[in-house]
């Protein structure tokens, strides 16, 4: 079985931290979308551990679960949500909650996430991840909100900073404030986006890397990479093309100063062959390979 330490060091040989004795290192990975299901378990890929997406396992029986469980057997899963809405004023779904936390009886997951933002209010869902006013009040309505949350799961709980395209009169401090301000007070980890960080850099002409600078080592547990679009003038976050070179840097600088997080690559539309998604979760593993190395030597 393929394992977290298959490659050339650990985080806690390469920079020992809180983190690696509160959750554990898991590696590189990939997004577990159906199109691989066969080949995953015909092939048994050299992966260190897959993310769900919460949602597609919620109905018992059928096609999805039986996979899962098949590929459980052989690799750790971590599970990735869209729909506790942490920002709305809507009151927290516990029927959804209690079927994340059967799911997560079920097959164990090393952490369960969800998206820092709102996605509906007074019943009606908007089916995107829209960000939050970055106030005072919005941390104090979130932190309660994750704290319930944490109490009911009783499970690591990963809040992921999202891509934007709007921002608000109202908010009073930097994004990366906001989230560390939650993360703090909410005792939360951080599951950094950091294709998202470079997409809202873009549209919102901010320094990518003043955010990265901003990260805590021991609260990113988890960093997700992905490919968007670009039209020009602004950039959506669209899952559908490999990383490009911008973000490849940008996770470079990450690692530099944070050191190993488990990392993996998301594809949800224009799928490839599943080889071309081993080569790039491979090119981040000698990126940060590099990196670790770099700073040592620093």
């Amino acid at each position: 079985m393929p394992g977290p330490h298959s490659f050339l060091w650990s985080n806690m040989e390469v920079f020992p931290n809180k983190l690696a004795q509160k959750l554990p290192y898991l590696g590189f990975g990939l997004g577990l979308r159906p199109n691989y299901y066969e080949e995953i378990l015909t092939s048994k890929p050299d992966l260190d551990w897959f993310e769900i997406l919460t949602e597609n396992y919620l109905i018992p029986g059928g096609k999805p679960l039986y996979y899962l469980d098949k590929i459980r057997e052989h690799y750790p899963i971590v599970m990735h949500g869209v729909s506790l809405s942490l920002g709305s004023s809507d009151p927290l779904d516990f029927d959804y909650l209690k079927q994340v936390q059967e799911l997560a009886s079920r097959i164990e997951p090393a952490w369960i996430s969800d998206h820092l933002c709102w996605t509906g209010v007074h019943g009606l869902n908007t089916h995107d991840l829209l960000p939050v006013p970055y106030t005072s009040e919005a941390i104090q309505h979130i932190v309660s909100r994750i704290q319930v949350i944490q109490d009911f799961l009783k499970r690591p709980f990963l809040i992921e900073n999202v891509s934007s395209y709007l921002t608000y009169k109202q908010s009073e401090m930097s994004e990366w404030d906001f989230i560390l301000e939650i993360v703090k007070q909410s005792g939360c980890y951080l599951l950094l986006d950091v294709n998202n960080v470079y997409v809202s850099s873009f549209n919102h002409n901010f320094d990518p890397m003043a955010y990265i600078n901003s990260m805590p080592p021991g609260r990113v547990a988890q960093i997700h990479l992905a490919g968007h679009t670009n039209h020009g003038d602004y950039i959506i976050d669209t899952h559908n093309a490999p990383v490009i070179e911008p973000v490849w840097d940008l996770y470079e600088a990450t690692i530099q100063r944070l050191g190993p997080v488990s990392t993996m690559i998301e594809r949800d539309d224009n799928m490839p062959d599943f080889s071309e998604l081993l080569s790039e979760i491979n090119h981040a593993k000698r990126l940060a390979i590099q990196a670790a190395k770099e700073k040592v030597a620093v």
